[in-house]
């Protein structure tokens, strides 16, 4: 089975090509990704209207670069994804529009693809795992654990409660005036910086939960910035190498209470612990997360940097996973702003007329 899959979620428009032998089985043809850290720049962060118009005038020639990179035409593929939600609302419409123009023109299948989904099946293609895993998803958007028990089964065991961990990132990097996209620049300042400096809180790490909570986090960092007087280069390093520190400990408590509660459930003595999302990158949060995973008797997998951010393969990847579970999607499914991974889990701040808002 050949798949392409499209992505415009947020900021990236992507296209990407798998070829699926069998469930947990398959290879990468083609992986292209059209940033928008230029148009962002200037505003600190994405803006909505700007990401969509980006998205229109790019997706075309994105596909287009995803077939010829692998060397197939449409008439070479077995089915199209595109992803249908949670993300802005914009750029959602303009992938999922051209997915099914795709699928239609091409007399293909087409399967709407929910974007949390991808991230959890993203390791099954890298490295091969087997279900039931522990996911935890840390991104720009999402801050979860789910246990993944199969495709299309998933259980939410905590979430944020405020916060995504990927805007506290952001966030703190545009509080420090450190530029766009945050993330990498605030582990890239936290390198030459002293972790020790600053006592910043650990939110909720003495609850027996697995919820998570940041605001509190940046609001220490905010305050940390006002007192210190020079703000300079090396305070800047020091605040970002504290920060960094407070979320590598918040992780890493939760990821071992969350690996137990998978032993506990699962009957499992090795466990894995899948991390993935823009933050999964972090070189001081995947080694938090690697020792919490080898003192817990399991494995950390975390897929290349390239497939923990947004990207076409994984929704690929979902499409063909979805095909060969035998799971048909209506063909009618319109974008969705809100859309979570499981639709049994109580929303933990509130809902609206769209959905769960967390």
């Amino acid at each position: 089975m050949i798949v392409l899959g499209i992505e415009t979620s947020c900021d990236e428009t992507a296209a990407g090509i798998v070829s699926c032998d069998a469930p947990g089985e398959g290879r990468i043809l083609s992986d292209v990704i059209r940033g928008q850290v230029e148009e962002h720049r200037a505003f600190g962060g994405v803006v909505p209207e700007i990401a969509a118009r980006a998205h229109v005038e790019v997706v075309d020639t994105v596909v287009q670069a995803a077939m010829q990179d692998a060397g197939l035409t449409f008439a070479d593929l077995d089915l199209v994804a595109a992803t249908a939600g949670p993300g802005l609302i914009g750029g959602l419409l303009v992938g999922l529009t051209t997915g099914k123009a795709v699928a239609s023109a091409a007399r293909l299948p087409f399967r709407a693809i929910n974007h949390l989904e991808a991230h959890a099946l993203t390791a099954r293609l890298t490295d091969g795992v087997d279900f039931p895993y522990l996911l935890l998803l840390v991104s720009g958007g999402h801050s979860q654990f789910i246990l993944v028990e199969g495709v299309s089964r998933y259980r939410r065991w905590g979430t944020t409660i405020d916060d995504a961990l990927g805007e506290a990132f952001d966030k703190t990097a545009k509080l420090l005036g450190l530029g766009y996209p945050g993330g990498p620049e605030v582990e890239r300042r936290a390198a030459t910086g002293d972790a020790t400096r600053f006592a910043f809180p650990r939110p909720l790490a003495d609850r027996p939960d697995l919820a998570f909570s940041f605001a509190g986090l940046k609001t220490a960092v905010r305050l940390a910035a006002l007192q210190t007087d020079p703000l300079d280069d090396q305070a800047i390093a020091d605040i970002c190498a504290s920060f960094q520190a407070a979320i590598a400990d918040i992780l890493a408590i939760k990821s071992a209470r969350a690996l137990a509660r998978f032993r506990d459930e699962t009957g499992s003595d090795t466990p894995a612990l899948v991390a993935a999302g823009g933050v999964a990158s972090n070189t001081a949060v995947r080694a938090a997360l690697e020792r919490t995973a080898r003192e817990a008797g399991g494995r950390l997998v975390v897929p290349p940097p390239r497939l923990c951010t947004d990207n076409g393969v994984m929704i690929a990847w979902a499409g063909a996973e979805r095909a060969m579970a035998g799971l048909d999607d209506d063909p009618g499914l319109t974008a969705r702003p809100r859309w979570p991974l499981d639709a049994d889990a109580a929303p933990l701040v509130g809902h609206g007329r769209l959905g769960v808002k967390v």
